[in-house]
């Protein structure tokens, strides 16, 4: 299944449910990631500041933990909400089992930690 999948079953998640805000934030953080667009160019097009400050909670240093990343990104209420979303669907048994067992075990641990610590972040002020 091509990566673009993933990022568009979260934002529809999030419009199904009628948060326009959060489906664009899901959408927009990967493009982020994974292309030449920028932070600034989204602010150029018009993306709100928390929009935008939602997408750069969510957006992980290179060299950063992954860990340290999910609880640095979930202090921002619109990227916890998104986190959470694009952990469980990362999770996803179906998707899982097409890889390696190590990774499989690895995968698993890793989303099922950053699950616990999004649940028992505290949620700041906005």
């Amino acid at each position: 299944m091509p990566f673009i999948a993933h990022p568009m079953r979260v934002m529809a998640g999030f419009l199904f449910a009628g948060h326009e805000q959060l489906a664009v934030i899901a959408a927009l953080h990967d493009v982020v990631r994974s292309t030449d667009w920028t932070l600034g160019r989204l602010a150029d097009e018009g993306y709100s500041v928390k929009t935008v400050e939602a997408i750069a909670s969510l957006m992980r240093a290179e060299e950063e933990e992954y860990l340290a990343y999910v609880e640095r990104a979930t202090a921002n209420p619109l990227a916890r909400l998104v986190m959470e979303a694009d952990v469980r669907d990362q999770s996803d048994e179906v998707r899982l089992s097409k890889l390696p067992q190590t990774a499989q075990a690895r995968l698993r641990r890793e989303y099922g930690e950053a699950l616990d610590l999004i649940a028992g972040a505290p949620l700041a002020k906005t």
